[in-house]
Formats: structure tokens, C-alpha cells, sequence
């Protein structure tokens, strides 16, 4: 014989402190297939037209990434036009040297070029060069800052009175005076590297500036 929900329920209520376990088991409210959710994972891409354009993002974004990072490194160094011509390139790309044999047409051609060539001559040294400048410009370097003026007693330029008694002394006693220095003149008129030859040409271009 079936049992009902009331009568389950009645005797439930006749049997004292099983009537809330009896009622948990048999009255417990039955679930349908309405009242079960599934929740769907849902894709933010929902159109073809969104699909498409997240592939052409996919693939554009990593070649513009790797383009400025390339100009980046490079720092945009562009070589000029000159250096790009194919004469600059074919010179840049030529071997250091060459392997000429003995007894060779090559070899007898670079023989030819050596004995033309003219014999290099050798270069004048400094102090070579320094007496080799007139005494004028020896003067308009070195001495006209005081001479020119007569800064600390200096005798001026042109000046025949002022040199007159110098000049008696002879040249060789203005030479030993401009080389080793004079009263407020310092040795060869502060300038210590002249040579001995160009500060005795500046000496006789005042002298004979002085007669």
C-alpha cells in the first residue's frame, strides 16, 4: 500500500522528536531540470568581423614592435650618398694588399712605379722652421708687445735715440740680452722655445728698423 506525503507527515507528527528527520527525508523539495544553471564560458569574440580583426592585430602588432625596436638599436644611421656609390664600395671591399711574384709582368710594373717615384725629402725640424721665419715676424709675435709701445723701458721700435748707445755695443751684445734676458725682459722675450737663430733675426730686423 502506497504511502501518501500527509499520511507521513501525520504520523510523523504522532511520533514524537522523529518528525524533523521524517520530514528532512521524505518532504524535501524535489529539484526539475529548470532549476539547474550551468554557467557557459562566454568568449569575448562573438562576430566574424571581431574574429578577423584580431588576427590581423595578432600579426601586425609583433611587426611594428620588432620594426621600432630595430630603429631603436640602429638609431636611424643613415651613410651618405658618396659612401654608397659603387667606386666608394668597390674601394672599401679592395684587399689590403696584394702577392706580386718575382719575374711576373706585375712585378716588373711595380719595380717601374718605385724607381719613377720621386725620393721622398725629408722633413724640416721645428727648431729648423722657427729660424727659418724672417726676423719681422719674429718681431710681430714676440717682441712688439713691449717694443712697440716701450712697456717697461723697452726701447720702441724706430726709436734711433733709444738705440743709438745700444747699438754701440755691438750685435753681439744684443744677442746675449734678447737670448738670456735684459731688466723686465725675460731670455728670448718669453717665448723659450724660439731658437737662438730666429730671436738674433728678430734683433737685427729692430736694428736695422733703429740706424
Amino acid at each position: 500500500m502506497p504511502i501518501s506525503r500527509g499520511s507521513v507527515h501525520a504520523h510523523a507528527l504522532s511520533v514524537p522528536g522523529k518528525a524533523a528527520i521524517i520530514s528532512r527525508i521524505f518532504l524535501r523539495p524535489r529539484l526539475g531540470m529548470a532549476d539547474i544553471r550551468i554557467e557557459e564560458h562566454s568568449s569575448p569574440i562573438k562576430t566574424p568581423k571581431q574574429l578577423a580583426i584580431t588576427v590581423v592585430l595578432a600579426f601586425l602588432v609583433p611587426v611594428v614592435v620588432i620594426v621600432m625596436v630595430a630603429n631603436l638599436v640602429t638609431g636611424g644611421i643613415k651613410a651618405p650618398k658618396e659612401a654608397m656609390t659603387p667606386e666608394a664600395v668597390a674601394q672599401r671591399l679592395k684587399p689590403v694588399g696584394t702577392l706580386v711574384v718575382a719575374g711576373t709582368p706585375a712585378a716588373e710594373a711595380e719595380a717601374k712605379l718605385a724607381a719613377a717615384a720621386p725620393a721622398p725629402t725629408p722633413a724640416a725640424d721645428a727648431p729648423a722652421q722657427a729660424a727659418a721665419d724672417d726676423g719681422q715676424t719674429v718681431y710681430q709675435k714676440t717682441c712688439a708687445a713691449c717694443h712697440a709701445t716701450g712697456v717697461a723701458g723697452a726701447p720702441k721700435f724706430g726709436d734711433k735715440a733709444a738705440w743709438a748707445p745700444r747699438i754701440a755695443q755691438g750685435k753681439e751684445g744684443l744677442y746675449v740680452s734678447a737670448l738670456k734676458g735684459k731688466g723686465a725682459m725675460p731670455p728670448k722675450g718669453g717665448n723659450v722655445s724660439l731658437p737662438d737663430a730666429a730671436v738674433k733675426a728678430a734683433v737685427d730686423y729692430l736694428v736695422d728698423h733703429a740706424r
